[in-house]
C-alpha cells in the first residue's frame, strides 16, 4: 500500500513536470508569436449605436478593455461580474478616464453558480431582449481542486460549463437581434479561450479531474473544450440557419492577475514581455466587431488574425460528443440547484 502511494505520488509529480514543459513551449511560441505580430494586433472601433453587449468579467483586466473599446463604439454594454460594486467603480473610472461615448450597467454574475448565471440571463433578457454581442471572458486560472455548489471542478464550471449555459440562455435573444439587423449583419459570440488549449484532452471519464488533479491540465481541458463547442455551435447554427456567428479568441500572453504565480511569469523568455491587458482585449473587440471576418464563422483568432487549430478541433463528431456529453452533463445537475 504505501509502495502504491509512492508510486501514485511520483507519476503526479512527472505529469505535473511534463504540463509545466509543455505550458512553457506553448508560452514561448505564442509569445514570439505576439512579437511578430504585433502590428496586426489592432482593430477599427466601428460605430455600433443602437447595440447590446454582454461581457462577463468585465470589471478588471482583459474584460474591462473590452468594455472600453465597445463603449467607445457607442453600445450599451452589460457587464456580468461577481461584484458589481467593483463594476460600477469600474465604469466610473472609465468615464473619469474620458470615455463618454456608450452606456453600461452591472449585473451580478458567478459563472461557477448555475443559479447565478440563470438569474443573470433572466434579468438580462427581461431588460434587452435582443444582444447583439456576447463575449464569454470570465476565468479561473491554475486554482487548487475545488468542487462548485453544483458538483464541477471549479475551473471547469466557471471557464467552459456556465458560459455555455449563458449562451444556451441568451441564444434566443442573440438570434432576434440577427434576425432583425437591418443591414444583415449576424450577432457574435466571442469565447475567450487560450493556446493553453493544445495541452489539454477531454477527459469524459473523469471530467472533473478528481484523480491526480493537477491545476493547468484541468485549466488547458477547460479552454480545449471552449475552443470545441465554438467550432460545434459555429456549425450548428450554420447547418440550421441561426443569423449568429461564433468565434473563439486567444487574447495573447497577457500580463493580468490571472497570470500571476504561474511558473511561466516567473522564468519569461529572456528578453520577453507580456502583453498589457489593452493588446489582450484588441483581438476580442476584432473578433466582436470587425466586418471583415462576417462570413468566417467558427474560426480560432489570435493578435487580430486567423490562426490554425489542431485538425481534429475541426472534427464533427468531436463537437457533438462533447456537445452533448456537455447538455447530459447539465441534466444531471438537480434543478433545485440551478433554477433559483
Amino acid at each position: 500500500m504505501v509502495l502504491f502511494l509512492i508510486l501514485e505520488f511520483l507519476k503526479k509529480i512527472v505529469a505535473e513536470i511534463r504540463y509545466q514543459i509543455v505550458y512553457y513551449a506553448l508560452g514561448s511560441t505564442a509569445q514570439l508569436e505576439d512579437f511578430i505580430y504585433a502590428k496586426d494586433n489592432r482593430v477599427d472601433l466601428i460605430d455600433k449605436t443602437g447595440e447590446v453587449a454582454v461581457v462577463t468579467g468585465g470589471s478588471r483586466g482583459i474584460g474591462l478593455h473590452v468594455v472600453r473599446m465597445l463603449l467607445q463604439c457607442n453600445m450599451h454594454v452589460i457587464i456580468g461580474c461577481r461584484n458589481t460594486e467593483a463594476g460600477e467603480t469600474a465604469i466610473a473610472g472609465l468615464r473619469a478616464a474620458g470615455v463618454t461615448k456608450g452606456t453600461a450597467e452591472c449585473f451580478k454574475l458567478d459563472t461557477g453558480s448555475l443559479a447565478s448565471v440563470r438569474s443573470f440571463a433572466r434579468k438580462v433578457v427581461s431588460a434587452h431582449p435582443t444582444i447583439n454581442i456576447l463575449v464569454n471572458n470570465a476565468g479561473i486560472m491554475f486554482v487548487p481542486f475545488s468542487l462548485t455548489e453544483d458538483g464541477l471542478e471549479s475551473q471547469q464550471a466557471v471557464n467552459y460549463i456556465g458560459h455555455f449555459v449563458l449562451t444556451q440562455e441568451l441564444l434566443p435573444s442573440l438570434e432576434k437581434a440577427g434576425r432583425q439587423s437591418p443591414n444583415g449583419v449576424k450577432s457574435r459570440i466571442v469565447n475567450v479561450t487560450s493556446c493553453a488549449y493544445a495541452a489539454g484532452t477531454i477527459n469524459y471519464s473523469d471530467f472533473n479531474n478528481r484523480v491526480g488533479y493537477i491545476a493547468s491540465a484541468a485549466y488547458a481541458q477547460s479552454k480545449l473544450a471552449q475552443l470545441i463547442s465554438s467550432v460545434h455551435m459555429s456549425r450548428l447554427f450554420t447547418e440550421n440557419n441561426i443569423p449568429v456567428n461564433v468565434y473563439a479568441v486567444h487574447p495573447g500572453i497577457v500580463n493580468t492577475e490571472l497570470f500571476d504565480g504561474t511558473a511561466f511569469k516567473k522564468f519569461l523568455p529572456l528578453g520577453a514581455k507580456a502583453l498589457t491587458p489593452e493588446n489582450g482585449a484588441m483581438p476580442i473587440v476584432y473578433a466582436a466587431i470587425s466586418p471583415s471576418i462576417e462570413n468566417r464563422s467558427g474560426i480560432y483568432i489570435s493578435n487580430c488574425r486567423e490562426t490554425p487549430v489542431k485538425k481534429y478541433i475541426l472534427s464533427p463528431s468531436e463537437g457533438y460528443k462533447l456537445h452533448k456529453f456537455t447538455f447530459d452533463l447539465i441534466k444531471s445537475i438537480s434543478p433545485k440547484k440551478t433554477s433559483s
